[in-house]
């Protein structure tokens, strides 16, 4: 990705600055700047600007979700510290006693892009979509900026939503960013999870060394990349102020194309852009889970033998999508005594469950079927 070039190439300009003697300096003037912009991003300052506030997110999502059939509730679910963690869920009395299938969504998401699915996925067991902490119309905290602790408050804050909402058990499905947390997750509470259905997960393999021989990165990537690594990665958006939606429609016309059955209009573009237009919190605690190039801080690869052998993988790609399948391949050979499915939707990129929503829905709809 574009924006993963340009954030990594930082790195990169940050090295050589060091080697002149220079980069303490400029850090210190990376340091004013920034606070300056934050300052600027307060809640209280946004809607002048950016024309953007909660009840925006709040009506752009409701515009998302009007193409559900089914009955949905929806609710603020409390966990520690005064956070709350916005919430759907769909459920009848004649599958309540399911395993219920839980939704993590990825980076910049929220419950609304799952509007394409909730209403296949829920026919035979109780359905539950949540923003994940830091993202959508869920609390927006201050994270750590150590890595790992950062992980932690993410897991746990699904821990004590789980405890809340008093699901005894569950299916797992991540995507991108969820994928990663889903396994974190279940790494430390594997009496909670059945089956794990990661698609397009983000953050498995570490970065080969090789990377910037291969995909070499062009001189004018590389200087915007000095000038933005300081910033969050939705920066931009926020800069724009009132541009930010036409920006969106603009440079991402193929989330329009994915709602294409159901939304002629802007409905989806409008839900992106308020969705990562608001106070950065889960995009900055992304931002320090990684290292150049978008790749994660901590593989998650590297941990995948410390989950139970017993919770079956199920992982879902699409055909034409930019992510490397190799984890894949690499989860199954490290598991040989446990159900690791492979599992490629043909036609589809990254964002698989809005690509080919028929598809994605009877691919999981298959899985969830051999648990009870």
């Amino acid at each position: 990705m574009a924006e993963q070039a340009v954030t990594a190439s930082g790195g990169v300009v940050h090295s050589l600055l060091s080697a002149v003697g220079a980069h303490r300096l400029v850090s210190s003037v990376w340091g004013y700047v920034d606070t300056t912009i934050r300052w600027c991003w307060i809640p209280n300052w946004l809607p002048p600007w950016c024309p953007t506030s909660q009840i925006k997110l709040q009506t752009a999502e409701d515009m998302m979700l009007r193409c559900v059939d089914n009955t949905f509730s929806k609710q603020y679910v409390p966990i520690s510290n005064g956070n709350h963690l916005w919430t759907l869920s769909l459920s009848s009395d004649h599958v309540k006693d399911k395993t219920p299938l839980v939704l993590l969504h990825g980076f910049g998401g929220g419950v609304g892009l799952w509007a394409q699915n909730l209403d296949a996925l829920s026919q035979h067991r109780p359905v539950w979509a949540l923003d994940l902490l830091g993202f959508g119309q869920s609390s927006r905290p201050l994270f750590p900026t150590d890595v790992q602790e950062a992980e932690d408050q993410f897991v746990e804050s699904i821990e004590q939503w789980r405890v809340k909402v008093g699901l005894e058990s569950m299916i797992l499905l991540g995507h991108n960013l969820g994928g990663y947390l889903a396994v974190s997750y279940s790494i430390r509470y594997p009496d909670r999870v059945k089956h794990m259905v990661l698609v397009e997960p983000w953050g498995f393999p570490e970065r080969p060394d090789t990377v910037e021989e291969d995909r070499p990165i062009p001189v004018w990537i590389k200087a915007l990349g000095a000038m933005f690594s300081p910033f969050n990665p939705l920066a931009g958006l926020r800069l724009v102020g009132p541009l930010g939606p036409t920006l969106v429609q603009t440079l991402r016309p193929d989330f329009k194309r994915k709602f294409l059955s159901i939304f002629n209009d802007n409905t989806v573009s409008d839900y992106i852009y308020h969705l990562n237009v608001q106070a950065p919190s889960g995009e900055t605690a992304f931002k320090n889970m990684t290292i150049p190039y978008g790749w994660a801080k901590r593989p998650m690869l590297h941990r995948m033998d410390r989950l139970q052998p017993e919770i079956p993988i199920t992982i879902i790609y699409g055909s034409r999508s930019s992510i490397d399948s190799n984890s894949g391949s690499s989860i199954k050979e490290m598991r040989p005594h446990s159900h690791v499915e492979i599992i490629t939707i043909r036609g589809a990129g990254h964002y698989v469950y809005a690509d080919q929503p028929e598809d994605f829905n009877h691919t999981v709809l298959q899985v969830c079927e051999k648990v009870d």
